[in-house]
C-alpha cells in the first residue's frame, strides 16, 4: 500500500484540483511493479491557472524548492524537473518532483486523456499516467529504470494475457523486454506480430524463436534509448550547471 505521507501529497493535489498525473516509482507500485521511493513524481499541465493551483497545493504541504531550477513555467516547458521538499508534519521529508515535458512522451493533454484514475482505500482519487506512457517515460539513461520497465510490462502481461484486447497485445509486442515472453507472444498472436515487424524489427527473431539473438537485439535497443536520453539531457544539464553557478555568485534569476 502507498505510505501515508504519499497519501497526504495526493490528497493535497486532489483537493486543489491540480491537473497532475502520478508517475515514477509510486505509479509503478500502483501497476504492480513495486519500487521503494521516497519521492512523488508528477507530470503537470503548465498553464498559468494550473500552476497556481499546484502552488497552493505545495503551500498546503509546506513544500519548498530544494534545487535549481526555480519553480517557473519556462523551465518546466523546456523539460526541466522542479524539486520540492515537504515540511508538513503528515508528509515531512517527502520529496515532490514535477515535470511538464519528457523525451519521447506525448504532450500533457494526450497523457491526461489516456490517464488511469484510481480510487485508493482511503477514498483519495489518484490520476496516474497510463501504463504505456509510464513505460515510455521510464526509458532513460539511468540503470535503475530498465529493470523496472521490464517488470511493469511483465506484470501487465501475466495479469492480462488470457483474453487480452488487441491494444494490449500491440503494447506487449512493442514493449516486452523478456526474450522468452516475446517468443511466446509472437506465437500467440502471429498476425499482430507480423504487422509490427517494420516498427520493431527484432520481432522477426521472436517469431523464429531465436531467443539468444533476441536478447542481444533487446540490449542494443535499450542502449539506443539510453544514448538518446543522454543527448536530450545534455543541454538541460548545462543550463542547470549555469543556474547553480549563478546562485553561488548571487546572480540567480
Amino acid at each position: 500500500m502507498i505510505p501515508n505521507p504519499i497519501l497526504r501529497v495526493l490528497s493535497s493535489i486532489e483537493a486543489r484540483q491540480v491537473r497532475a498525473l502520478l508517475m515514477g516509482g509510486q505509479a509503478c507500485i500502483l501497476y504492480g511493479a513495486a519500487e521503494f521511493s521516497r519521492d512523488t513524481d508528477f507530470v503537470v499541465l503548465a498553464s498559468p491557472a494550473n500552476l497556481a493551483r499546484l502552488r497552493r497545493a505545495l503551500d498546503d504541504l509546506q513544500a519548498e524548492v530544494i534545487a535549481v531550477p526555480p519553480f517557473e513555467a519556462k523551465y518546466l516547458r523546456r523539460g526541466h524537473a522542479v524539486h520540492f521538499r515537504c515540511r508538513h508534519p503528515e508528509a515531512f521529508g517527502m520529496r515532490v518532483d514535477v515535470m511538464t515535458r519528457m523525451r519521447g512522451v506525448e504532450s500533457f493533454p494526450t497523457l491526461w486523456a489516456r490517464r488511469n484514475s484510481i480510487e485508493l482505500p482511503d477514498g483519495t482519487r489518484c490520476d496516474a499516467m497510463s501504463l504505456p506512457d509510464l513505460v515510455q517515460a521510464k526509458k532513460t539513461q539511468r540503470d535503475k529504470d530498465w529493470p523496472m520497465v521490464r517488470r511493469l510490462i511483465e506484470a501487465d502481461y501475466f495479469q492480462h494475457r488470457e483474453g487480452a484486447r488487441q491494444a494490449q497485445v500491440r503494447f506487449w509486442l512493442r514493449e516486452l523486454r523478456t526474450p522468452e515472453l516475446l517468443v511466446e507472444a509472437a506465437e500467440r498472436w502471429p498476425t499482430a506480430c507480423a504487422a509490427l515487424e517494420r516498427r520493431r524489427p527484432l520481432l522477426r527473431m521472436a517469431r523464429r524463436g531465436q531467443e539468444s539473438r533476441l536478447a542481444e537485439a533487446l540490449t542494443r535497443e535499450e542502449w539506443r534509448e539510453r544514448r538518446a536520453d543522454s543527448r536530450h539531457w545534455a543541454p538541460l544539464k548545462a543550463e542547470l550547471a549555469a543556474l547553480r553557478r549563478a546562485r553561488i555568485s548571487g546572480n540567480a534569476p
